[in-house]
């Protein structure tokens, strides 16, 4: 009976058919044809050996030679290369959040000494002020009272002089009154008595009488 044989050739799958009478030892099967082997390697004489085949589950040493590999060159980037250039821009962004505090920090402190510098002219100059205020009012008041001094001497001097101007007008007032009243009560007397009194005794007796008067 004939049974078809199926080769690895150098131009590829080989199909030929093969008598049954020949014996397992004579096949041309070699381990490297295992890779083309059939669903069901036991319908074929010589196929025997090739055992289970591969694990679908656990991967092939190359690919657990380029994994390894892979991860060896990465760790080994990461130490020496891209790790130091991260930790160098970590250290300085850091340094550099680190001076900006330090700046704003200090820039705190001198805003605090200029305000407290401030606040210390604007006293100064508040008492000064105060002080300048206090004199131009003490002097004001000096003067002041100097012109209200100097106003009531004016015054009082205008006073007197207007009492004296309004007693020598009074007693010439008087004066005038008495030789008027005087002569009335001569002019009286004589018409009278017919004769003529004495002028002088007149005066003396209208000048008691015009005295009793003004102290009543």
């Amino acid at each position: 009976m004939l049974r078809a044989v199926v080769t690895n050739g150098p131009n590829g799958l080989e199909v030929f058919l093969a008598a049954d009478s020949e014996s397992s030892s004579e096949s041309e099967y070699t381990p490297e044809d295992c890779e083309f082997a059939p669903d069901n390697p036991e319908a074929f004489t010589g196929l025997g050996d090739c055992g289970a085949g591969p694990s679908p589950i656990l991967p092939e040493a190359k690919e657990l030679a380029w994994g390894a590999g892979t991860f060896i060159v990465f760790a080994l980037l990461m130490r020496f290369f891209l790790y130091p250039r991260l930790r160098r821009s970590m250290d300085a962004r850091y340094e550099a959040i680190r001076a900006g505090h330090t700046e704003a920090d200090a820039m705190r402190q001198a805003a605090r000494s200029e305000v407290a510098t401030y606040e210390s002219a604007l006293a100064e100059v508040k008492a000064e002020a105060s002080a300048r205020v206090d004199a131009a009012r003490a002097q004001l008041e000096q003067e002041r009272g100097a012109q209200l001094a100097e106003a009531n001497e004016r015054i009082s001097a205008r006073r007197d002089a207007a009492a004296a101007e309004a007693a020598a007008a009074h007693e010439a007032a008087r004066a005038e009154i008495g030789s008027a009243v005087a002569a009335v009560a001569s002019r009286t007397v004589e018409l009278a008595t017919g004769k003529a009194p004495d002028a002088a005794t007149m005066s003396r007796v209208v000048d008691e009488a015009m005295s009793a008067g003004v102290s009543r």
